[in-house]
């Protein structure tokens, strides 16, 4: 019972916390912790009586070794197609390379534990920690972000505008921007119907490999989707994320139209430019369109280590005390160690002339 009160807290937390901004990334943590509470509180009350919960609890117990290798294996499965598809840049690689730290790290903490004493224990205590936050907040990351990515924000807004995502070599745009720009038309058209009739913006501008401005092959997509030309602003000059939403508001500002704003990008992008959004004061929520399944796990991840990158005193805070414990029983032991081993005797052996 004690389990469910606790899902049941961070439920009204999340409820709450939704309600009065749904860009708030605590919210993804507040929905997976009432999540994970409620399914194992149920699980165990469920087990009084019921023996399907029981085999269900064991199942579990079983499930985290199981799915470390089969999570493992998967991304390293993804990291190759990815590579062979896309490319070999860093990004690309991601899935990969974490496929394979979540193969490698149960083995480095078994040889820690049992060549390193006490100092082996604490790092491989420590390096469990550090993976269990990981994967938590990422698990928090990836499930709200689908659940943003699908909510309905209720706003009329004054512009939808469109996130750019690269050209191809011949200037036009890219299935990736082409299924940003299709989520867009859907959005706008649904306002047109409700009697709302805001501006598409599409929004980026020209990169170092790029032949023209992204916004340019932006409008001509959109117009050949039948959107009339007065209803296009586009803006050809951020060329990040930031940019997009801040150049965007001063074109629209320009304009005259000022308001809530709704930007579209790819789903896996949507909750990252939904916190920036909100740290940049603009009235916007987001929404997303959908990404090619192989696509989806080195993008999640991609984000995932920006956001992390951008909120990194959050993991400093979190984990800065466990470190520094750690660190502690590390040089501690190695004092201990160096004064209680024996001294070295000296040779006494008398010399028989």
């Amino acid at each position: 019972m004690f389990l469910l009160v606790v899902a049941a807290v961070f439920l009204i937390a999340y409820l709450v916390c939704r309600r009065r901004d749904p860009r708030m990334l605590r919210n993804g943590v507040f929905l997976t912790t009432a999540v994970v509470f409620g399914v194992l509180g149920g699980l165990v009350v469920a087990a009084d009586w019921s023996l399907p919960a029981v085999v269900a609890l064991g199942l579990l117990a079983l499930a985290l070794p199981i799915s470390v290798v089969v999570f493992g294996v998967a991304l390293v499965a993804n990291g190759v197609t990815m590579l062979r598809k896309e490319g070999r840049s860093l990004g690309n690689q991601l899935s990969l390379l974490a496929g394979v730290a979540v193969l490698v790290l149960p083995v480095v903490a078994v040889v820690l534990v049992v060549r390193f004493g006490v100092v082996g224990v604490t790092v491989a205590a420590l390096l469990a920690l550090v993976s269990a936050y990981a994967s938590a907040a990422f698990v928090s990351f990836a499930l709200y972000s689908v659940v943003y990515g699908r909510m309905r924000h209720g706003v009329a807004p004054t512009a939808v505008v469109v996130h750019g995502a690269g050209l191809r070599a011949d200037g036009t745009v890219t299935p990736l921007l082409r299924g940003r720009l299709d989520r867009g038309v859907q959005a706008w058209r649904a306002e047109v119907a409700r009697g709302n009739r805001p501006l598409l913006v599409p929004s980026g501008g020209q990169g170092s490999d790029e032949v023209r401005a992204e916004a340019t092959a932006m409008r001509e997509y959109l117009l050949d989707q039948g959107v009339p030309a007065e209803d296009v602003l586009a803006e050809d000059r951020s060329t990040t994320t930031r940019e997009n939403i801040e150049r965007s508001v001063e074109l629209l500002r320009d304009a005259g139209r000022t308001g809530p704003l709704l930007l579209v990008t790819s789903d896996y992008h949507v909750l990252r430019t939904a916190s920036l959004a909100r740290r940049l004061g603009a009235d916007a929520q987001v929404v997303g369109s959908r990404t090619a399944r192989y696509y989806v796990p080195s993008a999640f991840l991609r984000e995932f280590v920006a956001l992390l990158v951008e909120h990194r005193w959050v993991s400093v805070v979190a984990l800065g005390p466990f470190v520094a414990l750690a660190a502690a029983i590390a040089v501690g032991s190695d004092q201990s160690a160096a004064t209680t081993s024996p001294p070295s005797t000296p040779n006494t052996t008398a010399v028989v002339r």
